[in-house]
């Protein structure tokens, strides 16, 4: 049996750690040992607190409860990941905005849950914000910077999709011919 295939923000590898023999090792120190990657942080280890949160396959999951033999042909996205997206950007961005966090050390896995979430429902309203964070605890703050910060960013993810306003280039103030036509 062969190491596990997989994408790690954006880049093909083998998992080095993930030997054959050692097909139970978990997603979480696969990351942090073997690749230096460092946002996703150890909280729990049992799944509760989100702190390890990363994407695979554009889902946030538990990195602690992932283990290797799960990960083969797989798309891994962690907060390390400088290019890991608009939405991811603009969600990091809002929530720093907004204050937050104290600490920082939950800060990774809400932005990419919040991130997720944007990218398959871009219109979510509160309860489905909150829903989708309901797998991360912060111990350091009330959870409402982290509400509105989520808010601000759907607002500007929004505005970041849409067109482009026609707006000064040129549009005319009257239908031309070909829309005057019944």
């Amino acid at each position: 049996m062969s190491a596990p295939r997989f994408r790690l923000n954006g880049q093909d590898g083998i998992l080095p750690g993930a030997l054959p023999g050692d097909p139970a090792r978990s997603l979480l120190d696969i990351l942090r040992e073997d690749h230096g990657l460092m946002a996703a942080k150890p909280g729990c280890r049992i799944g509760r607190c989100g702190a390890c949160t990363v994407l695979m396959d554009g889902r946030p999951v538990n990195a602690c409860l992932v283990m290797a033999y799960r990960l083969d042909g797989a798309e891994i996205l962690t907060a390390d990941h400088a290019e890991a997206g608009e939405a991811v950007a603009i969600v990091r961005a809002a929530l720093i905005d907004e204050n937050a966090f104290q600490c920082g050390y939950c800060a990774p896995g809400f932005v990419l849950a919040l991130a997720a979430l944007f990218d398959r429902a871009p219109e979510a309203d509160e309860a489905e914000i909150r829903a989708a964070l309901a797998g991360n605890l912060c111990r350091c703050t009330g959870y409402a910077s982290i509400l509105r910060g989520a808010l601000t960013a759907r607002d500007r993810l929004r505005a970041a999709r849409e067109p482009a306003s026609l707006e000064g280039l040129g549009a005319q103030d009257s239908p031309g011919p070909a829309c005057s036509r019944r």
